[in-house]
């Protein structure tokens, strides 16, 4: 047995042919990160050649290539869709391709790498990221890889944002609750007050999650030396007093030059220089000029159309003061919601906030749409958790506190992400709430929006206040949600999400819950968390089962080492860690279909007592079938719920001779069925390493065959401890 650490079948071991070493990542870290280590090191083996392959996954880097094994290299393949430092490969040949061919074209990749440009830094060498890839393996990318860089640079911007909106947006809305005082210029904090300084403090977490954006999507691109230009640009775009604009270009602003910056230093990058320049290059010359150029492009020449429309939006809305208050809430919702803090949002707030002595309904439209973003987005990771990664998840708690206290930019790092889905739901949201704060006529009186401003008595019509604030926070959620599902959870770069499998390996198409981005051939990365745990073989020592099996969770048939170092078998009747047992495994499934296959292995579950609501669990899995399939090719199929219908992680097996249609990307049948069903509460990284192992044992053409053949429940259960 192997844990992800180890090199997978021989890797790392010493070969007459070449010594070849390997990094392979996806997005979210999980199934295919080890799908394409496996794939390699096999291939590698078959050919004569020695591989180590790191596996940089969600439960961080595994089998860290260390400087020995790089200065004895003959070549190195980095199969990642997400960004893996290089600087530790220069003067080595390395191929950069997507993890996707990885997993299909190992042996290609394997005679391709001698071949392949010696890495000398950045600006030369192998290119940065998914764009050089497709040169680099002979094409086959496509379009799909170009989509995929996009979509890379885009998440690795939000990543990095969200901590500043997170930390600054809860800063100033807990100064605020503690500190505050409605006041006509809306909510002050006394200048002398402790208060006002952890406002501070948050504020200038707000300040900087706009360059944070930025910058790190420029850093995407083109590596490090892309980071000032982007962060600085990022930071002009938020000023609008650098360009004579009342309000910055904020987020969609922070994007675009963004990506500005990091396509700019790739061209700069490219030009060639001579000999004594280009130790200078990555660290002086190109940050300055790119930096310049950027800045003096965004003011001179992006600054004045954003100032122009900013001027015009607040002309058009003087004009409509005397039009229905239905229509003009409308509009102000609309506004509001459309960039949460840029030059149209701000058009709407200053339109409003200037009429508050005299007309003080045009501010309660404002004040109702104001936190409708942030609420519906955080509503929308609660109704439908399993749509949304953990970190969207814990953002989205984040929004509902911001969106309390008025706090728009809390819906920042969601509408970043997916803003062709998000942005249209907070439109639709915070139209309907400035539409019904306009026909009632709530009064706002201070320059400030968010179910705060009633808390402390600065509206007037606060029943119908509320109302507004929270059917505009349903309509948001449930358009979020309506459109995610529509789009299968993807993002809107158009990757498709899930596993692809090829060169007779496992293929899957799994969707991502908030969405993964697609390899270099247009295959995506992502299975959810709700995993196997594994099982530990007779034979196998202690100290390997704790490794692979992670030691969070006392493992129920943990062997337990003899003084010859060979463990004690796992009982018979139970395997995977006890989550599956005689009672979850079925010879025959006597299904015909997918929808009455997961129902039947559901009741198979509900035979342990763990599931408490068997309907409930069934509607989760097909929830989570909805998203994508989960047949994962090679005739294997592991239907997955995550949720409170069961009180304890289970697991069960069944077989159906025939197979069953699943919807596999290779046309197989499902004749392996496999049902993962685990609480809410109970995914975590155990759950993702053990994933990485079960990913590797059904590549294997022989164990699956030995599932098929196996006699009865207990031929079945000898099969499946050898997973691990």
């Amino acid at each position: 047995m192997t844990s992800p650490a180890d090199p997978p079948n021989g890797a790392g071991a010493s070969g007459p042919g070449l010594k070849l070493l390997a990094v392979t990542a996806c997005p979210t870290g999980i199934a295919h990160t080890y799908m394409a280590a496996e794939k390699l090191a096999q291939a590698a083996e078959s050919l004569g050649h020695s591989m180590k392959v790191e596996t940089q996954g969600s439960i961080g880097a595994e089998n860290v290539l260390s400087d020995n094994d790089v200065s004895e290299a003959d070549g190195i393949i980095i199969a990642a869709d997400k960004d893996v430092d290089r600087s530790r490969f220069v003067g080595k040949r390395v191929l950069v391709v997507g993890v996707a061919d990885g997993i299909h074209r190992p042996q290609r990749l394997i005679e391709q790498v001698l071949d392949a440009p010696v890495y000398e830094g950045d600006g030369s060498g192998a290119g940065h990221g998914g764009a050089s890839g497709a040169a680099a393996s002979g094409g086959g990318g496509g379009g799909s890889k170009g989509r995929s860089v996009t979509y890379k640079a885009l998440m690795n911007g939000v990543s990095y944002m969200i901590p500043f909106v997170v930390v600054g947006g809860l800063l100033i809305a807990v100064s605020l609750a503690l500190g505050g005082d409605t006041t006509s210029k809306g909510i002050v904090i006394p200048d002398d007050s402790f208060w006002k300084t952890v406002n501070d403090i948050g504020s200038i977490g707000f300040e900087l999650m706009i360059p944070a954006l930025s910058g790190y999507i420029a850093y995407a691109i083109a590596d490090r030396p892309a980071l000032v230009p982007g962060m600085v640009g990022g930071w002009i775009a938020a000023h609008g007093e650098l360009y004579d604009s009342e309000a910055g270009a904020g987020f969609i602003g922070a994007i675009v030059t963004g990506f500005l910056a990091g396509y700019l230093v790739l061209w700069i990058k490219r030009v060639r220089v001579p000999k004594f320049v280009q130790p200078i290059m990555p660290i002086i010359v190109i940050p300055i000029v790119a930096t310049s150029a950027l800045g003096l492009f965004f003011i001179y020449v992006l600054g004045e159309p954003i100032s122009w429309i900013f001027e015009q939006l607040t002309d058009w809305l003087g004009g409509l003061t005397g039009t229905s208050a239905a229509v003009l809430g409308i509009i102000l919702g609309l506004m509001i919601a459309f960039d949460m803090g840029g030059p149209v949002n701000k058009t709407a707030f200053l339109f409003g906030a200037g009429l508050v002595s005299k007309n003080p309904e045009v501010m309660g439209a404002c004040a109702a749409a104001i936190p409708v973003p942030p609420l519906g987005q955080g509503l929308a990771t609660l109704l439908r958790r399993r749509m949304f990664d953990d970190q969207e998840r814990e953002t989205g708690l984040a929004a509902l506190f911001m969106g309390f206290f008025g706090i728009t930019e809390g819906a920042i790092p969601f509408a970043a992400a997916r803003p062709a889905r998000v942005i249209p739901a907070n439109m639709v949201g915070g139209a309907v709430a400035g539409a019904i704060a306009g026909v009632a006529s709530v009064e706002d009186n201070v320059p400030h929006g968010g179910p705060i401003v009633a808390v402390l008595g600065a509206v007037g019509g606060v029943p119908m206040f509320f109302v507004a604030v929270v059917v505009g926070t349903a309509v948001t959620a449930l358009v979020t949600i309506g459109l995610m599902s529509v789009g299968g959870g993807a993002v809107d770069s158009g990757a498709a999400v899930g596993v692809a499998g090829g060169a007779g390996g496992v293929g899957a198409t799994v969707g991502g819950a908030g969405g993964a981005v697609g390899g270099g051939s247009g295959a995506a990365a992502s299975v959810p968390a709700e995993a196997v745990l594994a099982g530990v073989g007779g034979g196998d020592r202690a100290g390997e089962a704790s490794g692979a099996a992670g030691d969070r969770k006392a493992v129920a048939a943990q062997v337990v080492a003899a003084e010859t170092g060979e463990a004690e078998a796992v009982p018979t009747g139970q395997v995977l860690s006890g989550y599956l047992t005689e009672q979850t495994v079925k010879e025959r499934l006597a299904a015909d279909g997918k929808d009455a296959a997961i129902r039947e292995m559901a009741s198979l579950l509900a035979a342990t007592g763990k599931v408490t609501d068997t309907a409930e669990l069934v509607r989760a899995a097909f929830a989570r079938e909805d998203q994508g399939t989960t047949g994962l090719g090679e005739e294997i199929a592991i239907p997955h719920a995550k949720t409170d219908a069961v009180t304890a992680p289970v697991v069960g097996f069944a077989r159906s001779p025939e197979g069953i249609e699943w919807g596999a990307p290779d046309g197989t049948r499902a004749r392996l069925v496999f049902m993962i069903a685990v609480p809410e509460a109970d995914a975590g990284d155990e759950h993702l390493r053990i994933l990485a192992l079960l990913s590797r044992k059904l590549m294997d053409a022989g164990f699956r065959e030995r599932l098929l053949e196996a006699g009865d429940v207990e031929g079945i259960l000898g099969v499946l401890r050898g997973i691990g």
